[in-house]
């Protein structure tokens, strides 16, 4: 396979690096959607390493295309028996380089691990969906409505008004009509965490990694296929594998070896599955 670039890096691999070292290698304008979750607070340390946030904010604004997308998912940690509020923080900042908040979004954990702490349970992360101008690609997910919004669009249901004088009114009809039984989904998504959300023995090594189905989710809303793809907190590879997996291409930064050969390693599972793929096509063809 041909190898492609974007500016001076080669596309679909993982460079060991910082972000903002890597990304300053990339042309302007030049990347459709980020999926990326960073190293927030005293809660992720990645093997020690810290970020420069505001110059990682600056440098998505240049290269991200017109029109494309950064998903920022983030959350706080509780300090001194507060939450730091550093999420808020940092989409104001967002908005200050130049992005839209095109959406707060919300991913909530089915499955949180159990905090004793004065607080209720902890379950949930923020997902700001950011713009640079309005979003030129977006393919909302669609899911099934429930049984009670079907039945009502399916049969004929009448309801007896009254009148501001008593009396009654012209009954309100449904048409009965078929309409399609799909909706828009909503903006809080739900996954489970830990193993259960990667089925993925190599990503459960890396101790902060969300699950396949967000970035995936994700991928699929703000891009089309052949879109470049970018993670600069790359980790465990979630996105780049998602992509790969999608028809997207993807680049990726991670300042940790451990974890380049983390995602490494399952980007190679995911070519395996896609040549068998590829073979088991070409056989039924």
């Amino acid at each position: 396979m041909a190898k492609e670039f974007l500016g001076e890096l080669e596309l679909n691999r993982i460079y060991q690096c910082d972000c903002i070292e890597g990304m300053r290698l990339l042309p302007d304008n030049s990347v459709d959607l980020t999926v990326t979750s960073p190293p927030y607070d005293d809660l992720r340390t990645y093997n020690r390493y810290s970020f420069d946030f505001k110059s990682t904010a600056q440098e998505l604004y240049r290269i991200t295309k017109d029109g494309g997308v950064v998903v920022w998912v983030v959350n706080d940690s509780t300090i001194k028996g507060g939450e730091t509020g550093n999420s808020f923080r940092q989409a104001l900042y967002f908005m200050d380089t130049g992005f839209l908040l095109f959406d707060t979004m919300i991913w909530k954990k089915t499955n949180p691990m159990p905090i004793n702490d004065k607080r209720y349970q902890q379950c949930f992360e923020y997902m700001f969906v950011f713009s640079k101008h309005r979003p030129k690609t977006v393919n909302l997910i669609k899911v099934p409505k429930s049984e009670k919004t079907i039945y009502r669009q399916k049969f004929k249901m009448t309801t007896t008004q009254k009148g501001r004088d008593g009396r009654n009114v012209t009954p309100t009809i449904y048409d009965g009509k078929d309409r399609p039984d799909l909706t828009k989904r909503k903006n809080i998504w739900e996954y489970s965490v830990g193993f259960n959300a990667q089925n993925d023995k190599i990503a459960s090594r890396h101790p902060a990694i969300f699950p396949e189905r967000l970035a995936e989710d994700h991928i699929i809303s703000w891009s089309n296929e052949n879109d470049v793809i970018l993670d600069p907190f790359m980790g465990s590879g979630t996105t780049a594998k998602m992509a790969a997996l999608n028809n997207r291409k993807y680049i990726g930064f991670e300042i940790s070896e451990e974890y380049v050969q983390i995602a490494n390693q399952r980007l190679e599972s995911v070519q395996d599955e896609l040549a068998e793929a590829k073979l088991t096509e070409g056989n039924d063809a």
